[in-house]
């Protein structure tokens, strides 16, 4: 005896759709007359989904390998937010505190220069 299925795919209408012929097509033989054409601004106010999920302007999707320690530390500290979106905080962070010292050490060699001609001066 056959099992019967209890997915959703079973449950819907058996599709009417000649796949054998739709396989066959060249995208030459596809009648796109009546679909307009998609502009510019239509195009920037679309969303990129990955996995249903919309993915934030601003973000590139990337591969990259790391050492196994490293991901495991993020994922263990991750909770719900998802270790990724963790490694990037502190990435950002990262770039933000070399900011920073940047802009310090100049800051610090610039107000010492005015205090060496000062004292220099006298």
């Amino acid at each position: 005896m056959k099992k019967s299925s209890t997915s959703k795919a079973s449950r819907r209408a058996t599709s009417k759709t000649d796949w054998p012929r739709i396989k066959k097509m060249r995208d030459a033989d596809i009648d796109t007359s009546d679909i307009p054409e998609v502009t510019a601004d239509q195009a920037a106010a679309g969303l990129v989904r990955v996995a249903g999920k919309a993915v934030p302007r601003g973000k590139q999707r990337l591969t990259m390998y790391l050492d196994r320690p490293i991901v495991e530390f993020f994922k263990a500290r991750a909770g719900a937010r998802g270790y990724q979106t963790l490694i990037n905080e502190a990435l950002k962070q990262a770039i933000e505190r070399e900011i920073l010292e940047d802009t310090l050490r100049r800051v610090i060699r610039e107000e010492r220069a005015v205090y060496q001609t000062a004292a220099g001066k006298k």
